[in-house]
């Protein structure tokens, strides 16, 4: 069997990236398995990111990968991990060209599934005119007329009110008759933010662009930018081969990996960046996440009197 790695990254985004940075800056043998499929790459640019605002996820994400090419401790392989496993080798992972690898740390950095509301027309605006977060995306449409989708009292005030910082025109759509309070309906008045309770059917304009919501009688209103609650979910089974805890379900997130501030999990070596883990989705948190999760693995090894290499 081949001389287990430092460290094996599983995940070749924003987080992933980052923590291959920071684990070859540390002189530390790193396999980077990317299965690509970053969830911001419909996106146009990367909203909110000091030094790559409105940089296209694409070109950001090859820059990231030229930068990791002058460390040569550190390997980027396209390919999807199908297995995981912490067992008496310690760290394995089995890709899906067939190698079997094995590492002394393992960072989770998977990013999540974003399940979209089953409305016709928002899947082929994602992350351009329909988007689930205003800070990377509510510069865009400012000033425009804007909508938020949400009937959960949890979150669709909060949503609405907060929409209110990039536009003067937001509507709260409930798809149904509103379940608020009093209390609700007055902060949503105070802020002018109107409430429609017609069931939404559809979204409508030319290719990407929005321009009007649909409503089930046929009937429309003028929309250029629609926020979304989109609950994210792990890509596949590799938290539950590797025996991690899950933080309880939250608005945003329906089984994110329970964590520390550093990325720490419950199972010793396997530590979690970026969107997996329990933090705010945004490429900012995400390349702080990785760069997080690699400082505390090189921490550990050194803990460990592990020399690099």
């Amino acid at each position: 069997m081949s001389e287990p790695w430092d460290c094996i990254v599983i995940g070749g985004g924003a987080a992933g990236l980052s923590a291959a940075l920071v684990l070859g800056r540390a002189r530390r043998r790193t396999l980077v398995v990317d299965a690509g499929g970053q969830s911001n790459r419909p996106a146009p640019g990367i909203g909110g990111l000091l030094g790559h605002d409105g940089q296209p996820p694409d070109e950001f994400y090859a820059l990231g990968r030229r930068q990791l090419a002058a460390y040569p401790s550190v390997l980027h392989r396209e390919a999807c991990v199908v297995a995981a496993s912490n067992g008496p080798d310690g760290l394995t992972v089995t890709t899906s060209d067939g190698a079997v690898e094995r590492a002394h740390r393992l960072i989770l950095a998977t990013g999540m599934e974003y399940r979209l509301p089953a409305v016709t027309g928002v899947a082929e605006r994602w992350g351009r005119s329909v988007f689930h977060c205003p800070f990377c995306h509510g510069w865009e449409v400012q000033g425009r007329a804007l909508a938020v989708l949400d009937r959960d009292p949890e979150t669709a005030v909060h949503r609405a009110l907060l929409l209110t910082a990039w536009s003067d025109t937001v509507t709260l759509l409930t798809n149904g008759p509103a379940p608020f309070g009093d209390d609700e309906w007055q902060r949503l008045a105070a802020d002018a933010v109107e409430v429609d309770e017609r069931p939404v059917a559809a979204v409508r304009g030319p290719r990407d662009e929005l321009t009007a919501i649909v409503f089930a009688d046929g009937s429309d209103r003028p929309c250029d930018g629609l926020l979304v609650g989109a609950l994210r979910h792990q890509r596949g089974d590799l938290a539950a081969q590797l025996g991690l805890a899950l933080a309880p379900p939250t608005t945003i997130a329906a089984d994110a990996v329970a964590c520390g501030p550093m990325g720490e999990t419950n199972v010793p070596g396997v530590v979690v960046a970026g969107d997996a883990g329990t933090g705010m989705p945004s490429v900012a948190n995400a390349v702080a996440g990785g760069y997080n999760a690699a400082a505390a693995v090189v921490r550990s090894l050194v803990t460990e009197h592990s020399p690099p290499g």
